[in-house]
């Protein structure tokens, strides 16, 4: 079965409207030149059919004719990406425009969109962590988790770092023994406010398994008051407008600890750029050797022939008018 690699698109119909536009002018030129010398310009009608088939060759060759498909092995390489996704109350401050979750949000997904051939996996958390989206290559289904985010998605409550990291390692922990290893990393999103007890045993564990955490810390040192959902501000226990602030240090050191890095997001810095160069730098471990078919494009044929007639042009030339 015959199938094409490429459509005719408007360029090609443009260029053939070019190429005959161009070539029908020249032969009334050469007509209208003879004319008064009492000749006929038609003679050229031979290399019009010639000069026609082999542009129509050299379009076929284009569009890429295929038929027949052949067995290849495809050997992937890939990795696995953890999006833990900070929704405590303080990711809504605005101290990054219009609030840190949203700027987040937005960051991500462009993050995501460049991960075409990698899983990607969403957890959300505050003071306890949820598997929003399981590991997928599924980008439209990712996307669409990303966009609903909201902070009352999860039980109010202080964050907690620990949480989210525990999460990712007993899914870990369940993968069967004969399960090929795949690179992962986690990327942690928050703004640092860490109010958890004790982060130490599972930084420990982390940093055993091998596994890269890089941190995005999110929101400015300077921080923000905390808006309440039907107006005002949250207030602190004396009675004063809580105010949040950008904690680098947690995210710092949980990045330093397991062999990733820090980055930061607010209106002054846009450092997820430098992330996603991160990421694309940790090969994924993990290789499978895939069979799939794959058309037979046999473009060489048509070019072939349309270069042998373009040479045979060149080679047989012809008085168009006698003097």
């Amino acid at each position: 079965m015959l199938n094409w690699a490429h459509s005719m698109s408007w360029k090609e119909w443009l260029a053939l409207s070019i190429f005959f536009a161009l070539y029908l002018g020249f032969i009334l030129r050469t007509r209208r030149l003879a004319a008064p010398l009492g000749q006929k310009g038609w003679r050229l009608g031979w290399k019009l059919a010639l000069r026609t088939l082999y542009v129509g060759l050299l379009g076929v060759a284009l569009l890429g004719p295929a038929y027949g498909l052949t067995q290849r092995p495809v050997r992937t390489t890939g990795k696995d990406v953890w999006l833990l996704v900070d929704l405590s109350r303080s990711m809504d401050a605005p101290d990054i425009a219009p609030t840190r979750l949203q700027k987040a949000k937005a960051e991500l997904a462009k993050l995501v969109s460049r991960f075409q051939a990698d899983r990607i996996g969403l957890i959300v958390f505050a003071a306890e962590a949820y598997v929003q989206c399981p590991l997928t290559y599924d980008q439209g289904a990712l996307q669409l988790f990303l966009s609903t985010l909201q902070t009352n998605l999860v039980p109010t409550g202080t964050t907690d770092l620990a949480p989210p990291l525990e999460l990712v390692m007993s899914r870990l922990a369940k993968l069967p023994t004969t399960a090929t290893p795949r690179a992962t990393a986690l990327v942690l999103v928050s703004d640092g406010e860490d109010f958890g007890e004790n982060l130490e045993p599972t930084l420990r564990v982390l940093a055993r398994s091998g596994i890269r955490l890089f941190s995005l810390g999110v929101g400015t040192l300077d921080g923000a008051r905390l808006p309440k959902p039907k107006g005002g501000y949250v207030r602190d226990a004396r009675g004063r407008d809580a105010v949040t602030r950008l904690a680098p240090t947690p995210l710092q050191r949980l990045a330093e600890q397991t062999g990733g890095r820090y980055f930061e997001l607010s209106d002054r810095r846009d450092e997820v750029p430098l992330l996603v160069n991160a990421l694309n730098r940790l090969e994924g471990q993990a290789e499978q050797v895939r069979t799939v078919s794959v058309a037979d494009n046999r473009y060489r044929y048509p070019l072939a022939l349309a270069l042998l007639l373009m040479a045979l042009d060149i080679l047989l030339t012809m008085r168009v008018i006698k003097l």
